[in-house]
């Protein structure tokens, strides 16, 4: 397989590719699709999914997985949100988001002991704590929405970097909290591709055992993932309450589903090994706009779990199928020669 051939193959380009075809075929349904607008929309309805998915996708490339982060998203974010209501003094926004970040990174850590300390398996931890975080959550801190959130966090919410009418006179607008997004790229860029713990994360997810003998400390390596799991899970939650301008302690729960599907697509495997962030954020936003686009044609919402399920399976059997075609190419050539 020449070099264009494997760029083409790659799970990046196959994304972005079927991104450029499903956002053709939309627009040729309807042609104001296909503007700047539609584009800002995407990337603020994809924000929370997005950060979201990188912290899973280092989950799935140390060979884990993951679905405890919305209810860690949502105990840190509503938690945050009534300690700050509790205090007479105004907070600063970006204190919000370090508290929320802490609080996330406290609940990861318990995921964290129980997964590289004691070893137990990844699923069945983090949908305890799953369980555990919610139910903790809506017996003891709240179950009410929260509608006064205070005055600098409405004044942040509102706060723009782009603004824009569509075709048809609507607004779209990319919010201030973006930037919350691209410091967590750039953070999770750096830490897995230019440091050894970075290195550590893939060795682990290609082989425990392997990583062990070449001295890498497995329990410790996974304590951290969760411990920055927990904390980026924090992050989105206080992002998803910004945008909303309300704190909900029924929000997130339930989109484990479309998170995991866009870090598959992305090019991440189940099995561990593979993951980067080019990929994931791709993922991230074909699912947002596979999403938006059913939402918009009237599509019923189980439908939707319908595709993400299909694109699941697609995106998990695809890098699989991919490589059983290259060993072959290779047999045959090494056969011919």
């Amino acid at each position: 397989m020449n070099a264009a051939t494997r760029i083409l193959m790659s799970p990046q380009s196959v994304v972005l590719i079927a991104a450029l075809v499903f956002a053709l075929v939309i627009g040729i349904i309807n042609p104001n699709f296909l503007s700047v607008a539609t584009i800002v929309d995407l990337l603020r309805n994809s924000l929370v999914t997005a950060i979201f998915a990188l912290g899973v996708m280092m989950v799935l490339a140390s060979g884990g997985i993951d679905v405890s982060f919305p209810a860690i998203a949502a105990f840190a974010m509503y938690t945050t949100t009534t300690l700050v209501l509790g205090v007479d003094f105004s907070v600063p926004v970006a204190m919000l988001f370090v508290v929320s970040a802490l609080i996330g990174a406290a609940l990861g850590l318990v995921n964290g002991i129980l997964i590289g300390g004691l070893g137990l398996p990844t699923l069945i931890v983090t949908l305890g704590t799953l369980s555990l975080y919610r139910g903790v959550l809506l017996t003891f801190v709240g179950t009410t929405y929260i509608t006064n959130v205070p005055r600098n966090v409405i004044s942040f919410a509102r706060t723009m970097i782009v603004r824009m009418e569509n075709a048809v006179g609507q607004l779209a607008s990319l919010p201030l909290s973006f930037v919350v997004l691209v410091g967590v790229t750039i953070f999770v860029a750096v830490l897995m591709n230019l440091t050894k713990f970075g290195r550590a994360i893939y060795a682990i997810g290609g082989s425990e055992e392997g990583a062990r003998r070449i001295g890498i400390k497995v329990g410790r390596t996974k304590v951290m993932i969760y411990v920055i799991v927990g904390a980026i899970a924090g992050l989105a939650g206080m992002t998803h309450m910004t945008l909303s301008r309300m704190a909900n302690p029924f929000d997130l729960v339930g989109m484990e589903l479309n998170v995991i599907a866009a870090v598959v697509l992305g090019g991440a495997r189940i099995t561990g090994g593979h993951g980067t962030v080019t990929g994931t954020l791709l993922g991230a936003l074909l699912i947002t706009m596979i999403n938006t686009s059913l939402l918009s044609a009237g599509v019923p919402s189980y439908w939707q779990r319908v595709v993400v399920g299909t694109l699941i399976i697609v995106g998990t059997g695809l890098p699989i199928i991919i490589d059983r075609l290259a060993k072959r190419r290779e047999r045959l050539a090494q056969a011919s020669a």
